[in-house]
């Protein structure tokens, strides 16, 4: 984003935040009372001639990192041996979103809109051009078709096994990094897509997703009580997760949040690829270009295993098929499953399992600065892994000596730092508000 963007949008955002905060800074801060003031005053509600509406309906560009595990050794693998992989990367993306079809609903007190998205590359920001560069990763269709024959017969899975030895279809594939991320017309899915015309014949991690719909939400305006500020109510019609019990819409997209917040609150954000709620808590206060911010962070309990946190059961998808700490699955019936990069805060058997990781706080963690007057996030990273569960599948000779494990595939960096301009305006007004309290 430019310095002058991202000058406008949070010039406008903090002004109209500093305006109820001040204003209830005034008062006793007692609930009820900032709560009638907020009702009071349209520009810090999602109105239509409210001052945060439009920074909402239109913010400016944010950027995307991603970060590949190139696997050096696929020989060793294949034959029982431990897997050896390469962090590449950065390959940079600036994405820009926006809100279309924006109508209000329950007397203005929610409001509807669509969330596309595009992403475009962005070449000072990276290591190389995704076009030429190689990476040698998991071959997820193969795994995932694998995955959905196990239950299928014997004879299906040997006729099918025999198919892709015909092929030469191998377990790892070696494709651009542009067709990892972007899609290829993938030789097996063309296969089945001849008898099945349902199944698409390209795959890509992110196929279909640029210049695209995100999905469609409804978020509260805040007008009638100010802690649900722009929380989102329904996701793509939902407002519970079908597959995840304890994942309901209570969160926002991490751009906003209501002002006054205190270090007792937890924070959730919404990650729409993940198709859940990112939960964060206090950890401390840090200072970001002399902003005295609140961070929050994922506990460290976020992704503990039932075992040894029975209530947090959103790992065991279908229920009873558990994994250990630090992963998650995101899709119920698919061998996919998310960490946080390098397995941090993972159980140290899925960091063990492949040469080539390192995980640390500093690199791998997620988390958000959040200056706490104004509810405005200054510095954040949100930061997550993908990853393939790999297992030996009788029927397919291929995976007959292989290391049953959790194969990382690539990470994702989505960082943001507020610039040195609007810092300078928000730690003046801060200061002039404070003054007057």
């Amino acid at each position: 984003m430019t310095r002058k963007s991202c000058a406008i949008y949070t010039t406008g955002f903090v002004c109209a935040h500093l305006l109820i905060v001040g204003i209830a800074l005034e008062l006793s801060l007692q609930e009820g009372e900032i709560q009638e003031r907020w009702r009071k005053i349209s520009e810090v509600t999602l109105t239509e001639r409210g001052q945060v509406f439009e920074s909402w309906k239109n913010p400016p560009p944010s950027y995307l990192e991603y970060y590949f595990f190139n696997v050096t050794n696929p020989e060793v693998f294949m034959a029982g041996g431990k897997a050896s992989v390469k962090q590449i990367g950065p390959y940079t993306y600036r994405v820009h979103s926006s809100r279309e079809n924006v109508t209000f609903l329950e007397n203005g007190t929610k409001v509807y809109a669509l969330n596309p998205k595009t992403f475009v590359f962005v070449p000072e920001k990276s290591v190389g051009d995704p076009q030429v560069d190689i990476v040698r990763t998991v071959n997820i269709p193969l795994v995932t078709i694998m995955n959905k024959l196990k239950s299928s017969s014997f004879f299906l899975r040997s006729v099918f096994s025999i198919y892709i030895n015909r092929l030469d279809i191998k377990l790892f594939m070696t494709r651009t990094v542009h067709e990892v991320l972007w899609g290829f017309k993938d030789p097996l899915l063309t296969k089945l897509h001849s008898t099945k015309p349902e199944v698409d014949e390209y795959f890509g991690l992110m196929w279909k997703k640029n210049d695209a719909l995100e999905g469609e939400s409804v978020s509260h305006n805040g007008e009638q009580n100010y802690l649900d500020y722009v929380k989102i109510d329904m996701w793509n019609v939902l407002r519970e997760m079908s597959w995840s019990s304890s994942n309901q819409s209570n969160g926002t997209y991490g751009t906003f949040f209501h002002p006054l917040t205190n270090v007792n609150e937890s924070l959730y954000i919404f990650a729409a690829e993940l198709c859940r709620f990112i939960h964060l808590a206090y950890v401390e206060e840090v200072e970001v270009k002399g902003i005295q911010a609140y961070r929050f962070a994922p506990r460290g309990n976020v992704l503990t295993s039932p075992q040894n946190n029975p209530a947090n059961p959103t790992n065991c998808v279908p229920a009873g098929e558990c994994l250990g700490t630090g992963v998650l699955k995101v899709r119920e019936g698919a061998p996919i499953v998310v960490s946080f990069p390098h397995f941090y805060q993972a159980d140290p058997a899925y960091i063990n399992a492949i040469d080539g990781l390192n995980p640390n706080k500093e690199e791998h963690e997620t988390y958000l600065d959040l200056q706490p007057m104004t509810g405005v996030p200054i510095r954040t990273s949100k930061r997550a892994q993908l990853n393939m569960i790999l297992k030996r599948v009788t029927g397919f000779p291929k995976t007959r000596n292989i290391a049953e494990t959790i194969f990382p595939i690539m990470f994702v960096n989505e960082m943001a730092t507020i610039d040195d301009e609007p810092a300078a305006q928000m730690r003046s007004l801060l200061s002039l508000i404070l003054r007057k309290t």
